[in-house]
């Protein structure tokens, strides 16, 4: 079965940087799509960036395009998703998720087409 686990949150100062790490196994598909969600305290889940890994095309969040930069090795059943965001504020707090479905990608920024969820890292900007 695919499991996805994040790493590299924690504590950030104001226009500080970030990154997040994503690793991935169990990947019975050459072709996946992988993306990062975050989630405030008390809001939805919010795409931050999608990856399809067939055409390496990557989706970022038009509000957050400019401070995104999101890569990815793969190796078989294994895949590795890095998130790196700059110029950190305050509202960038929450939960980051990374999330994977098999095959490319089609709804690529709606939290619902996924199908395996990692459990999270806290980033906390203050």
């Amino acid at each position: 079965d695919v499991q996805l686990v994040e790493s590299g949150g924690g504590s950030v100062q104001s226009g500080g940087s970030l990154r997040l790490s994503c690793a991935g196994s169990g990947h019975q598909y050459q072709r996946v799509c992988m993306a990062w969600f975050r989630q405030g305290s008390g809001e939805g889940r919010e795409a931050v960036a999608a990856l399809d890994t067939g055409d390496v095309t990557i989706t970022n969040a038009d509000n957050l395009k400019e401070r995104v930069i999101v890569s990815i090795s793969k190796d078989q059943a294994r895949a590795t998703l890095d998130l790196q965001m700059i110029d950190l504020e305050p509202s960038d707090t929450g939960t980051y998720y990374c999330a994977t479905r098999p095959g490319r990608c089609v709804e690529r920024m709606n939290h619902l087409w996924y199908n395996y969820w990692g459990q999270g890292t806290q980033v906390t900007v203050s």
